[in-house]
């Protein structure tokens, strides 16, 4: 299970702020199987937000930072498809649009070695068994950016069903967003609510005691309406169960 290999995490500014113990479930993780973790300590937002609601120009200097803070890394890792893929699938539009080729270059040097941190696992180190133990019931909610973006297909659940103890039930309708979609949610906050439903009536509906994904954005939206409605099932980040070693 060993890999000779040193990752920069890029643990988001969602998970800097708020969830901080995603972050930290990381590194566990990745040091567990054999990964040098470094924590580069300029990191910033990645722009996503910015980009997303029409400010291309003004997420322009957090791509530059981005690219300097991690430009010499052997790979970057993150706990967050959404903002993996906006740094492979979003930067170089930006640099395009900005008519900035030095920046393109740098951005098309760097973004293949961006990964989320279940493709890292799966698809580039070939690791499906971290070590982990969770005895509950789990079911997963693929998020949008990862699944349809960087497509990292069955990499998350690989990982979940080779969890020892772990229940894992299979989620209705999985591939439904939850209707959180960073900005949108806040846009077009009744489509939002509406999809958010839909997403915890099928999570209710499978038995599960905890539902997990590889974004936090979309945990805190779906574990937001959960804490509403009551329902007594909890959010884990994907991160967080590959870390846990219960007795």
């Amino acid at each position: 299970m060993m890999a000779a290999m040193r990752a920069a995490l890029f643990v988001t500014c969602l998970g800097d702020t708020l969830f901080p113990h995603t972050g930290r479930a990381c590194v566990e993780v990745l040091e567990r199987v054999g990964v040098e973790v470094d924590f580069p300590l300029e990191q910033t937002c990645c722009g996503q937000m910015h980009a997303n609601s029409g400010y291309g120009h003004e997420a322009l200097g957090l791509v530059r930072r981005f690219v300097r803070v991690f430009g010499d890394a052997e790979v970057v890792v993150t706990p967050s498809g959404s903002c993996a893929a906006m740094v492979r699938e979003g930067y170089a539009r930006l640099a395009a649009d900005a008519g900035d080729d030095a920046l393109g270059a740098q951005v098309r040097e760097l973004t293949p070695r961006v990964f989320e941190l279940s493709e890292l696992l799966v698809r580039r180190l070939g690791v499906d068994d971290v070590g982990a133990s969770f005895h509950h019931c789990v079911t997963f909610h693929p998020t949008c950016h990862s699944l349809r973006l960087l497509e990292v297909g069955d990499a998350p659940l690989r990982l979940l069903r080779a969890v020892r103890g772990i229940d894992l039930v299979e989620l209705p309708s999985a591939t439904e967003c939850c209707g959180f979609g960073g900005t949108f949610a806040v846009k077009n906050a009744d489509v939002s609510t509406a999809m958010l439903t839909d997403k915890l009536r099928h999570i209710l509906d499978t038995g599960a005691d905890v539902c997990t994904a590889a974004d936090s954005s979309c945990l805190m939206h779906i574990g937001g309406g959960l804490r509403r409605a009551r329902a007594g099932v909890r959010v884990m980040h994907l991160a967080e169960i590959l870390a846990a070693v219960d007795s």
